[in-house]
């Protein structure tokens, strides 16, 4: 069940940059290491409905009707383009102060969920995926597909954390340089608008 092939794959594909990882970046240069945590574990958090769906069959749903994917898909786009939106209207630089309240941290929680979660293509990759490591014939199959959905969520979030704390690493460099933060701004807002457009304009 849980095979090194597994494991690898797994590590690889967490390790591609995608808008879990943009977010989580650009949450440790704005608010620093802690709240880039609370980013991955709201982007973590966010695969759970993608994995339940794959584990209770909903996701076979998802990949035979072609409105429901359309849906998802537009709005997923749509949130994506929000977001490079705002990033590029915030003319404001880099605060060098950690802002870890509860509401600030329950709204980074938020705003990670809903990238991940609308995004329909992380049911069909789950759906495709999972299911090869599974022991053929097995009677317990909803076990180990909730077993290896744990261990990819746990590499996701370690995986999104360290991309975060590796940010930090930069981060005084960033505040102390105007240029430099206009620049990750517009790179932000450019690559969250890239990634909606690629959504909006995947094929099933």
């Amino acid at each position: 069940m849980i095979t090194m092939e597994f494991l690898i794959t797994c590590l690889v594909l967490v390790l591609i940059p995608g808008s879990g990882v943009l977010y989580t970046v650009a949450t440790s240069l704005a608010r620093g290491p802690r709240s880039s945590v609370v980013a991955a574990f709201g982007c973590t958090l966010g695969i759970l409905p993608h994995l339940a769906a794959t584990v209770l069959g909903l996701a076979a749903i998802l990949h035979t009707s072609a409105v429901v994917f359309q849906v998802l898909k537009l709005v997923g786009a749509a949130y994506l383009l929000y977001l490079a939106v705002q990033t590029w209207r915030n003319r404001g630089g880099f605060a060098l102060e950690e802002s870890d309240d509860g509401e600030g941290s329950g709204n980074l929680v938020v705003r990670a969920i809903l990238l991940t979660i609308l995004n329909p293509k992380l049911s069909l990759f789950f759906l495709a995926f999972l299911p090869q490591f599974v022991t053929v014939g097995a009677e317990q199959a909803t076990t180990q597909l909730v077993v290896l959905s744990a261990v990819f969520m746990a590499m996701t979030f370690a995986v999104f954390a360290g991309y975060g704390f590796l940010a930090n690493l930069f981060r005084r460099a960033v505040m102390e340089s105007p240029r430099v933060q206009s620049w990750l701004r517009r790179g932000f807002a450019s690559t969250f608008a890239a990634l909606g457009a690629k959504l909006a304009l995947a094929e099933r």
